[in-house]
């Protein structure tokens, strides 16, 4: 793992602070636009913020993209994988990587709007997560129809208390993962992160936030030819968690990247 520039901006604010990142594959196309978007929304709710992308050896050009912004802006850094570690792995690296009492997180390909993090800024109060819900999905219908399907699925399955499990726009209180410990290197990190912040009895707090389509590149998750791999995946996490009844934490480095 590699992570450039190595230089973070120093500890020096009043109110809270937090770290905004986002796993980034095949995100060329709309990653600099959320990176400046981001500056401007974090701006206004603190001033101690940070902002981190993790290149999951993306194979287009976002690497160049990074290293100009890392230029432009002194509250960005990247990290860069020398080869793919999955969704998982790259959350995994990003929660690592994070280094303010919150930490906000959602995908490189802008299908949310990260102006809508105010709305979940202002629900921090008291709770330790606040998780974002679609109101209404925007993919085509057949993700649409796999993804209801996956929630009501997993929801049952992992017993997770929030109306949208799959909705990858979070605002965690860094402690959590003083007390949970993350191993999933596949898309099942959300699920594992649900159900282990709800095993924790962590506070959780629900937002409604927009979910458009998807402007640029291909999504990696959801196709027809992963779902029994998927599924698979999904039914040995939850023997781990409540079978096995594997302890969920703590972790080295709070995150178990």
């Amino acid at each position: 793992m590699v992570v450039k520039p190595t230089a973070a901006e120093p500890h020096t604010a009043t109110r809270e602070s937090i770290t905004a990142f986002f796993p980034a594959y095949n995100d060329w196309g709309t990653i600099a636009s959320m990176v400046v978007l981001t500056a401007r929304v974090l701006s206004r709710l603190t001033d101690d913020y940070e902002i981190v992308v993790v290149n999951d050896a993306s194979p287009d050009h976002l690497e160049e993209i990074l290293e100009e912004l890392g230029q432009r802006y002194t509250c960005f850094r990247y990290v860069t994988h020398e080869s793919n570690r999955g969704y998982g792995g790259a959350l995994r690296s990003g929660f690592a990587a994070a280094t303010r009492d919150w930490i906000f997180y959602t995908d490189g390909d802008a299908q949310y709007d990260v102006r809508e993090l105010r709305l979940l800024w202002e629900q921090r109060a008291g709770v330790d997560l606040v998780n974002g819900y679609k109101i209404r999905r925007s993919d085509p219908w057949y993700r649409a129809v796999v993804g209801r399907a996956y929630h009501h699925l997993v929801r049952t399955l992992f017993r997770i208390p929030v109306r949208d499990v799959d909705c990858d726009f979070r605002l965690i209180r860094r402690e959590v993962f003083d007390r949970i410990r993350l191993t999933e290197d596949s898309g099942l990190i959300c699920v594992e992160l649900m159900a282990k912040v709800a095993q924790a009895h962590c506070r959780i707090a629900e937002v409604p936030v927009h979910h458009f389509h998807r402007m640029h590149g291909r999504s990696q998750f959801f196709n027809l030819r992963r779902v029994g791999r998927v599924f698979v995946q999904m039914l040995k996490l939850w023997w781990r968690l409540f079978v096995r009844k594997e302890p969920i934490g703590p972790a080295a480095h709070g995150t178990g990247a």
